[in-house]
């Protein structure tokens, strides 16, 4: 079915290969081709029958499908089977090992109440924000990451910044699965092996009783150390062979990683009904233990009460920021990759309510349990200091959680398995999405010259895994706390920022949620523009700035790298941010061939829209007939 509409002067001042605008769309008209592609479809939301151009033109607006259009070298896209598969697969992408595993240990290290107000701050005026901007526009391109950002080529360099970051994230995700797995096989026994003392321990294991145990360490810190880890106190002298054991459960980790990846969107769709609720039985069960623990009310007290000098500390307003990103999977790309499979009109807003709210409580509960546990460890072992009880770090979750299920009067072997397996389940579900967000880059990139889906997932498990032996050595938990703050945190912060300026500013807000208005048909209010705009930018900046002037050198658990480990994180930082400059100077380079623009000129087109850039639903194809007089 066609339409027909008449053009004449003044809108278009020239017929000539320079983009014009009319009715809000940009136009390219090519009178030697005579094929006009209109990339952005508002004009047809608005009904064109009659518009005007210099001289006389006949356009030919192809009727749009209300499919996915099939772009020239590009496979056919994929969808989720419903939007309940969108939402779950979300909520088991955001909540996931950021809220259980990471979340716990951050508040930790920064001193518990005192990290839960920046934290609770950032996740109202950035990670929902931020979040609903990657959903929407996700979904209005259908593309992944990297094609998401034709709209503003300037800034192409932080789609590839973050797709380093996820895939410096999946490394270590998967070694937490691979510790898990560990856990999981020991749970199986007739006793736990961490609800006693070992012999070989000596005297640095306390039994329970509070006599004579300040100083001493509980037997689940021992046994995740000392038999999981085999932690060296340093890695000055290198960090020592991989554990057999640990590289097996990685390889298992992997093999169930490149499986979901193998059957494609449709199926971890189909798993995420599963992956989204199962976790939450087990937190429930696990948060009544702990609350009814002694010494747990005191643990509880200290998540939450704050001190109140520490919150002028930048370091801890960073970590709030940082932990905001891992706990929804912003920034990373992933949530726009998700988006991408997504029904073009599907009005997501209240599924970022549902997903920002279930992620804020999931970290919530995780905390009252692991600080629940603190203080039932620190009455045990006569010690006031509820923030010296452990010494914290990466593992703490293998430390709090095995010693609340040690407690379990009944068949703590069950409980232990049920959270063991959540805990894999909850690093499918993360792991999947990341390794979604790596696959799609690379198929939008390739298009139909890129490889089946089962060899690109396969190459991506078999590197992962070889990249995530360095884990499974006697110092990979030092390894692992340096790539997370050199080659993740530090980027995604400054990779946020940009993506923020590339959206609000560069492409711009007003367009931006007309883009919105046109997918779901909803007016965007002004507490998400000021915070696209102004707030969420200019907080991120301000925290960025005052932690580099606070910057102290990196430890893990009070103890210093040493020089080469600092240059190999500088590296990691260095790799992810070259990204911004360097398609910059691509994207103005390419702009090279229009004669008599000057530099700043370039500058300029490169911030415009590419050719590419346009919703996912429908592409116009325009016949255009130019009047020879013209």
């Amino acid at each position: 079915m066609r339409s027909v509409c008449e053009l004449t002067a003044p809108d278009c001042p020239k017929l000539d290969n320079q983009p014009h605008r009319i009715c809000g769309a940009a136009l390219t008209l090519n009178p030697s081709i005579q094929v006009v592609r209109y990339q952005r479809l508002r004009l047809v939301k608005r009904g064109i029958s009659k518009c005007t151009v210099l001289g006389m033109a006949q356009l030919q607006i192809s009727s749009k499908s209300e499919k996915p259009a099939e772009k020239p070298g590009e496979k056919p896209a994929e969808q989720w089977g419903n939007g309940l598969e969108f939402l779950f697969s979300c909520i088991s992408l955001s909540v996931g090992l950021g809220n259980i595993w990471r979340f716990p240990y951050i508040a930790f290290q920064n001193g518990g109440g005192t990290f839960v107000i920046p934290y609770l701050i950032a996740l109202l005026v950035i990670g929902r924000p931020v979040y609903y901007l990657e959903i929407s526009l996700g979904q209005f391109t259908g593309r992944g990451v990297f094609k998401a950002f034709d709209m503003a080529p300037l800034l192409k360099g932080v789609a590839v910044g973050q797709v380093l970051a996820t895939a410096a994230s999946i490394t270590y995700y998967s070694s937490i699965m691979a510790l898990t797995l560990r856990f999981l096989l020991a749970s199986f026994g007739s006793q736990l092996p961490w609800s006693s003392c070992w012999e070989s321990w000596g005297s640095d294991c306390h039994d329970g009783a509070a006599q004579n145990s300040s100083g001493k360490m509980s037997p689940a810190q021992l046994y995740f150390e000392r038999e999981i880890l085999h932690e060296l106190p340093n890695i000055d002298n290198g960090l020592g062979l991989p554990n057999w054991q640990l590289v097996a459960c990685l390889a298992v980790a992997w093999l169930v990683i490149g499986g979901v990846l193998i059957r494609g969107i449709k199926s971890s769709g189909k798993a995420a009904y599963f992956l989204g609720v199962f976790p939450y039985v087990v937190l429930l069960i696990l948060l009544l233990r702990a609350v009814t623990l002694p010494g747990a009310i005191d643990g509880i007290i200290y998540f939450f009460k704050p001190q109140w000098r520490e919150l002028l500390n930048p370091l801890v307003w960073y970590a709030a920021v940082t932990q905001v990103f891992f706990s929804l999977a912003i920034c990373f790309g992933t949530l726009i990759t998700y988006a991408s499979y997504n029904n073009f009109h599907r009005n997501v807003y209240n599924d970022i309510v549902i997903i920002t709210t279930m992620d804020s409580c999931s970290s919530i509960i995780a905390g009252c349990i692991t600080f629940g546990i603190l203080g039932n460890l620190a009455r045990e072992t006569g010690n006031t200091d509820i923030g010296s009880v452990v010494k914290g770090g990466a593992g703490l979750a293998f430390i709090s959680y095995p010693e609340a299920i040690a407690k379990f009067e009944y068949v703590p072997q069950m409980f232990a398995v049920l959270f063991f397996l959540m805990l894999f389940v909850l690093g499918i579900g993360s792991t999947v999405g990341m390794g979604s967000c790596i696959l799609r880059v690379i198929r939008d990139q390739f298009g139909l010259r890129a490889a089946p889906i089962w060899k690109l997932a396969s190459g991506l498990a078999v590197l992962g895994f070889a990249v995530s032996i360095v884990y499974m050595t006697p110092g990979g938990q030092f390894m692992l706390n340096l790539v997370d703050f050199y080659g993740v945190s530090f980027t995604a912060l400054i990779l946020a920022i940009g993506e923020l300026v590339a959206v609000a500013w560069i492409y711009g807000v007003n367009r931006f949620c007309e883009d919105i208005k046109f997918m779901m048909g909803i007016e965007t209010g002004w507490y998400w523009r000021l915070c696209w705009r102004f707030i969420t930018p200019g907080l991120m900046t301000a925290v960025l700035i005052y932690m580099l002037l606070d910057m102290s050198a990196l430890e893990y658990k009070g103890v210093g790298y040493p020089t080469l480990a600092h240059v190999f994180g500088c590296f990691l930082a260095t790799l992810g941010l070259i990204q911004l400059p360097g398609w910059a100077i691509y994207a103005i380079y390419k702009k090279r061939g229009q004669n008599g623009q000057s530099f700043w000129q370039r500058v300029r087109a490169a911030c415009k829209p590419s050719d590419t850039w346009g919703p996912a639903n429908v592409q116009l194809d325009v016949d255009v007939n130019v009047d020879a007089t013209i």
